[in-house]
């Protein structure tokens, strides 16, 4: 089985790579509607719809077409489809995504494409509204 690589999740993720117990292979294509518990990578296709209060990885790589309602997800692949995230939406280099985020945290790395919309609000419970700008440690030393 394999893993998420640690450049692929921020640090400020509390995502170990043990934690992952379903993983769409990238040879796999998937239609419908996917619910789950815990965390599920892609790396494959996907289209319909995903539902979760848990975390969703779409891998380097994939393609994913959908709707989706998650606690978190960690974007590194290609994403089309509108997004709402109860804790948090990551999206890591070379990630895409073509849609509209409403999520109380947002971090997009340097890199990313990012064509739409992002509404940030508070929810009950969660941490303050924050949008992260990441930057390489080279870039960081030069400021």
């Amino acid at each position: 089985m394999s893993g998420i690589k640690r450049d692929e999740v921020s640090a400020a993720s509390e995502l170990n790579v043990n934690d992952v117990h379903t993983i769409l292979g990238p040879e796999s294509s998937f239609e419908g509607k996917l619910a789950f518990e815990g965390t599920v990578r892609i790396d494959g296709r996907f289209k319909g719809e995903i539902t979760t209060d848990n975390v969703l990885v779409i891998g380097q790589g994939a393609r994913v077409e959908a709707q989706m309602a998650v606690g978190t997800v960690i974007i590194n692949g290609d994403v089309v489809g509108d997004i709402v995230a109860k804790q948090a939406v990551e999206i890591h280099a070379p990630g895409r995504l073509r849609g509209n985020i409403s999520t109380p945290q947002l971090t997009i790395a340097k890199g990313v494409i990012f064509e739409g919309t992002s509404k940030m609000e508070q929810v009950a419970g969660a941490p303050s509204n924050r949008v992260t700008l990441l930057s390489t440690a080279k870039e960081a030393s030069q400021s």
